[in-house]
């Protein structure tokens, strides 16, 4: 159940920029991608398949960098 959600978290974000409700650039986006890529991560660790933990656990990653980063309002300019 948990690495399902995450998946469909995951193309739920991807649905919404592909049709232009969400732009890569939003907090939506990034937020979706982040618990989506995360949860992902987390059920295949606990079934033990490295093979998708490891850009799983990537892509939660660079996710959350994103999200912090405009949670701060770091880089943005005026």
């Amino acid at each position: 159940m948990i690495g399902s959600l995450g998946v469909a978290l995951l193309l739920l974000a991807f649905l919404l920029n592909l049709v232009r409700v969400l732009s890569t650039e939003s907090y939506p986006y990034t937020a979706l991608n982040f618990a989506g890529a995360a949860l992902a991560g987390y059920a295949s660790y606990l079934i033990g398949f490295v093979p998708f933990v490891i850009p799983e656990g990537t892509w939660a990653v660079v996710a959350g960098v994103a999200l912090g980063r405009r949670l701060l309002g770091v880089g943005r300019t005026a």
